[in-house]
């Protein structure tokens, strides 16, 4: 089957009439594509908790059990009416999509409510529901996106096709692949556009999985399950070769092509475009991943492949994370026994719900670096030190930065990279240079993140301009942010 799955990301889909120009209705052929769509920006900030700063949304102040939840379900429900003004001048076209967002938000609103009563009960817990409210919350916006679409698609003569995967009304069952299967089993590509809700409901939970990552692997496995010939995700950047936002979008250099190894560095390291689960479905299937910025669209993009093997040695991004947490353990007791205290603090992370990024070891001290909620990560500090109550424990926040390529020296790029920093007075907590040749980390106090950046893109990016005509590959990593 020669067809494209394309995931359009929350950005792109606020601004629509660019979606429908650059990406919908520019190509000829209208069908042979799925749409994987995001909601629109902002919106599952509303519902869940903003992923940048950490403010309380609904699911946040359902679980502290506030009762501002429901000011703040009305609010959101304006919201997503707001939007539907805006997209639909039909008044016709207007009142079925305000009928069926107003239709999800009452039913949202109704079943939290008995939840909420049940669990006035001492037999009930509200804790033990959370994790379906969470579910549950999470698929309105991607069910408002993609309808929207599905109607202002249908109104343009386009035979579209509103492919629900949220489960409202229990029309699919079983885990992600059977849901899809299902989902997929009667719908002909030739003749129909499926545009389909980046949330999908199954039995292992897609948020407690993969968590924000949940329509990553929605649009993977799709791509992995229905044959595609290519994967695409369209976003408001161009993949470069650091953050625009950080570094200035004059000096980041666009365009090139790269392979799975460096995409596998960028998810850990929380790039928002792939998740490391859903780049990988697609890696093992050898399914080509195109990342093209939604407003540039004669830009051909980035190409991320198994078959890419760089011409000769280079660093193609500098990526970074910053508010991560550095925990830090240091006993002397340790020396011969690291297993054993290494083995008990996995298990102490993978209670406390954060996420391992990095890890280093010596004879007598381990230091995690670790992402998640500040009151998860605190937890892992107060548990560490009950469990070893003689060890010398500290956390502290410090900004991981990466130079990676798909074949590079490290050793030389480990040079480069701390001379810089040296001279930019930005002084290193840590570095570390792999024997895989893919990326070389550096540890900087979490204020010098951004500065750090900077330097580190200078000293591997500021080359004379001939040298920049055609690069092997750039690929770009948006930086992450924890609360």
């Amino acid at each position: 089957m020669s067809h494209t799955v394309e995931k359009i990301g929350g950005t792109s889909m606020s601004a629509f009439d660019a979606v429908l120009d650059n990406i919908i209705l520019r190509p000829s052929q209208r069908y042979n594509q799925v749409f994987v769509v995001s909601a629109y920006a902002g919106i599952t900030n509303d519902l869940l908790e903003c992923k940048r700063t950490g403010k309380p949304g609904i699911y946040q102040l359902i679980a502290k059990r506030s009762p501002d939840w429901r000011q703040a379900m009305n609010d959101l429900e304006q919201r997503l009416l707001l939007i539907n003004d805006n997209l639909f001048a039909d008044p016709v076209n207007r009142l079925r999509a305000d009928k069926f967002i107003r239709a999800r938000v009452q039913d949202a609103k109704q079943c939290i409510t008995n939840i909420l009563e049940m669990c006035e009960f001492g037999q009930f817990t509200l804790r033990h529901y959370l994790p379906q409210v969470r579910e549950f919350l999470s698929s309105i916006g991607e069910a408002h996106s993609a309808f929207n679409t599905a109607l202002k698609l249908k109104t343009l003569g386009i035979n579209a096709r509103f492919v629900d995967l949220s489960s409202w009304n229990n029309q699919y069952t079983g885990d992600l692949d059977d849901v899809i299967r299902q989902a997929f089993a009667n719908i002909d590509l030739s003749q129909e556009l499926p545009i389909v809700t980046g949330y999908a409901y199954c039995d292992e939970g897609l948020m407690k999985t993969y968590d924000r990552g949940y329509s990553e692997m929605t649009f993977s496995r799709i791509a992995v399950l229905t044959g595609a010939r290519q994967a695409i995700i369209h976003k408001e950047y161009h993949l470069s070769s650091a953050d625009p936002r950080i570094v200035g979008p004059e000096s980041v250099l666009p365009m090139g092509e790269t392979n799975y190894d460096v995409a596998d560095q960028l998810a850990n390291l929380g790039m928002e475009a792939i998740h490391p689960n859903a780049a990988s479905g697609l890696r093992q299937n050898n399914i080509e991943l195109k990342i093209k910025n939604t407003f540039e669209p004669e830009h051909t993009g980035t190409l991320i492949s198994n078959a890419f093997t760089p011409s000769q040695d280079r660093v193609e991004i500098i990526a970074g994370r910053d508010k991560v947490f550095a925990l830090h353990l240091f006993d002397q007791a340790m020396v011969g026994h690291v297993d054993n205290v290494g083995y008990d603090i996995m298990q102490l992370i993978r209670e406390s719900s954060v996420n391992l990024i990095g890890k280093e070891m010596n004879a007598n001290s381990i230091t995690y670096y670790l992402t998640g909620g500040a009151d998860n990560l605190n937890q892992v500090l107060y548990k560490a030190e009950k469990r070893y109550p003689k060890a010398a424990i500290t956390g502290r926040l410090v900004a991981m930065i990466s130079a990676i390529g798909a074949n590079i020296n490290t050793n030389e790029a480990l040079r480069r990279g701390m001379q810089a920093l040296m001279q930019a007075e930005c002084f290193p907590i840590a570095a570390h240079s792999s024997v895989r040749n893919v990326n070389v980390q550096f540890v900087v106090d979490d204020n010098d993140y951004q500065s750090a950046i900077c330097t580190l893109h200078e000293q591997f990016f500021a080359l004379p301009a001939e040298t920049h005509t055609q690069p092997d590959s750039l690929v770009d990593c948006q930086s992450a942010h924890v609360a």
